[in-house]
């Protein structure tokens, strides 16, 4: 008969919450503005912020071309100064949108390896299970052919 090592339930579960416990610390490694960095990136990219920019840009524009002369900031056809507002949070959001997604695809190629791990663990537990049924079945069939020579 083979020896086979089977591995514990606890032992398995520990290896599990090792895999997940190092996703949580590299999460809890990423700098205050790297959090800032992503939470931009999280909201910049929805569809709230793009209607708060929309509505600005409405207001921006209906003011300057429909209020009174003497109150417009930004008269018709200048537009120098929403102009050069929109340049500027251009220019600050890119970098911070691109250094957010970096971040989280640094976090989901963590999770993917996490994922590689237990996949190979599942392996691993099913090969275990099936060695162990191929030795159950020889030890059957032993059991079962001496029965038939006693008989």
């Amino acid at each position: 008969m083979e020896n086979i090592s089977i591995i514990s339930i606890d032992e398995l579960k520990n290896k599990r919450k090792q895999i997940l416990n190092r996703i949580a610390v590299e999460e809890k490694k990423t700098s205050t503005l790297g959090k800032i960095a992503v939470w931009i990136t999280d909201n910049v990219g929805s569809m709230g912020f793009f209607l708060i920019i929309f509505i600005w840009t409405v207001s921006w524009l209906g003011w300057n071309m429909l209020a009174p002369k003497q109150v417009r900031f930004d008269p018709y056809p200048a537009f120098v100064l929403w102009l050069f507002m929109s340049n500027v949070i251009q220019l600050f959001l890119m970098p911070l949108i691109m250094l957010g997604q970096n971040i989280q695809a640094k976090a989901s190629d963590i999770r993917a390896e996490a994922d590689l791990e237990i996949n190979m663990q599942a392996a691993l537990e099913n090969e275990a299970i099936l060695l162990h049924l191929e030795n159950q079945n020889r030890v059957m069939l032993q059991i079962v052919k001496a029965l038939e020579e006693k008989i």
